[in-house]
């Protein structure tokens, strides 16, 4: 596999490069609002589940994923003022172009985020979109979703921020991770220097209207199944509206996946889409 590195000028976003687009783009649209920000999809736990793993939920097809990218794949103890923090790396370790970090939920580990099979290979796909582009992915351990496990995701990505002072940087957090994307949006540091934040089945935090990410103009996209009995949809809907209320013009997206359930987004979100949007839209 070929590690290709993207000198970006000023002028020109980052956008990243296809892979299996076709395999991982979203169903049909049922209908769209809020000048397009506001998307509903046609999910179908029998054609996005069962026709597309070949055991439900535990191993997709072949053709969604490329494991050859385990070769860029590093499983990693960074030692902190925070404390010990393993996580797993995947591209490039310095002199990366865009960096993406998985952080994910309730009972949960570094593993989650770099299991090639689950979730319709759908962090294969983002591992490759990394090692292919020029990036880096990064899915840590963590102790808690308070300020402890915010402090030493923080040194994470103060940690590679500096081994790539060119990199934007977006954090994905899954289901009860998003504690922590709202964490790092409102500290000084991490809220100054994170460039997007995704929300994969996750909750809603008021606190994010008043922090130094949100004075940025920080992309933030949320991703929500209709039938997740974790964290209410209107719940969710009505925060990211609230965030238009504010500035009418935020860089902000929501999808909702029709019938989808609490894991439907982490398994339906296209990565590259959402990303490209993101490297357009960050400050």
């Amino acid at each position: 596999m070929s590690l290709l590195f993207l000198s970006v000028s000023s002028a020109d976003a980052i956008e990243l490069k296809p892979f299996k687009d076709e395999l991982f783009a979203y169903p049909a649209a049922l209908s769209s609002d809020d000048n397009g920000a506001y998307t509903v999809l046609d999910y179908h736990e029998m054609r996005d589940i069962n026709q597309r793993d070949e055991v439900p939920e535990r191993r997709v097809r072949a053709q969604y994923t490329d494991p050859g990218v385990r070769k860029v794949q590093q499983d990693l103890m960074l030692k902190t003022d925070a404390g010990d923090v393993r996580h797993v790396a995947v591209g490039r370790t310095e002199g990366a172009s865009i960096i993406v970090l998985y952080l994910h939920g309730q009972g949960g580990s570094r593993k989650q985020g770099v299991d090639d099979f689950t979730f319709g290979g759908n962090f294969n796909r983002i591992k490759n979109l990394m090692a292919e582009n020029g990036g880096l992915y990064l899915s840590p351990d963590f102790p808690d979703f308070g300020d402890k496990g915010a402090a030493q995701v923080a040194a994470l990505i103060d940690h590679y921020a500096e081994k790539s002072p060119g990199a934007k940087i977006f954090v994905a957090c899954g289901s009860m991770g998003g504690m922590l994307c709202w964490k790092l949006a409102d500290r000084k540091d991490t809220g100054a220097r994170i460039n997007g934040l995704l929300l994969l089945g996750s909750l809603w935090d008021d606190s994010f209207l008043t922090s130094p990410a949100f004075r940025r103009r920080v992309p933030v996209f949320f991703g929500q199944g209709s039938h997740d009995v974790v964290f209410d949809v209107a719940k969710q809907e009505a925060f990211f509206r609230s965030i238009l209320a504010k500035s009418k013009t935020y860089p902000t997206r929501f999808v909702r996946f029709e019938t989808g359930t609490h894991g439907t987004p982490i398994r339906m979100v296209d990565w590259r889409g959402t990303l490209n949007w993101m490297l357009a839209k960050a400050p």
